[in-house]
């Protein structure tokens, strides 16, 4: 399934290569939602409250978008009590990342907490890679945790996962096959991958394993269409 994201930031829907430089900026909302509504699901993604930009958040933005799209919404999500305001807009689900992990160790607490406070079936966990090690804090601090390993750990306590392939993002070169199936072989729950996807074809061969296609940079450009 292909679940398109909106990227906020500066009050702006934006697309970054490498999750670093702004690639494309558009500011016409009712465009990109009239576009997205027929999808059964959209990603929203709030990138200053991920990165703690001076900027701070979109939330104007989030939520009038949460009336009009069926959206998972993630970025800066930190705490049970902020996940609860999302989920109170009309979010299925919220997406936790860099909060899961703590001193350089899985949150496997937070976890818990989320899955016992707020339902899993509204638990998606984000697990962002670079060079095969989990990055976090809007992608610029590494870590030393293992992609897969965060995964299998964090499994008891989500619906869905989330994995971000830092290395290819928003560059339309191709989201590694290979890297899917492991991450398929390695958990049971709802996988959505992204980072680079470019075609149906990909798509196509994502869903084959039993991943939906989470994807940007290729529908605003234009070489994926609706």
């Amino acid at each position: 399934m292909l679940i398109p994201s909106i990227d906020l930031m500066g009050g702006k829907i934006v697309q970054l290569v490498h999750g670093e430089k702004k690639a494309l900026e558009f500011d016409d909302f009712d465009y990109w939602i009239t576009r997205f509504s027929t999808y059964p699901l959209v990603q929203l993604i709030d990138l200053d409250a991920a990165m703690r930009t001076q900027h701070g958040g979109n939330p104007e933005q989030i939520q009038m978008i949460c009336t009009r799209l069926r959206c998972q919404i993630g970025g800066g999500v930190r705490s049970v009590e902020r996940a609860r305001e999302l989920l109170a807009l009309g979010a299925p689900r919220v997406i936790f990342g860099s909060s899961l992990l703590k001193g350089g160790k899985i949150n496997t607490a937070l976890a818990q907490e989320c899955c016992n406070t707020l339902g899993q079936d509204q638990l998606t966990f984000a697990v962002d890679s670079r060079q095969g090690r989990v990055a976090i804090e809007g992608w610029k601090q590494s870590t030393a945790v293992d992609p897969i390993e965060m995964m299998q750990v964090l499994e008891p306590w989500c619906s869905a996962f989330l994995y971000t392939h830092i290395d290819s993002e928003g560059a339309m070169c191709g989201f590694p096959m290979e890297v899917a199936r492991k991450l398929r072989a390695a958990t049971s729950r709802r996988l959505m991958v992204a980072g680079g996807i470019r075609s149906m074809q990909e798509i196509e061969a994502l869903d084959n394993l039993g991943a939906d296609a989470v994807v940007g940079m290729a529908v605003y450009t234009g070489a994926i269409g609706n």
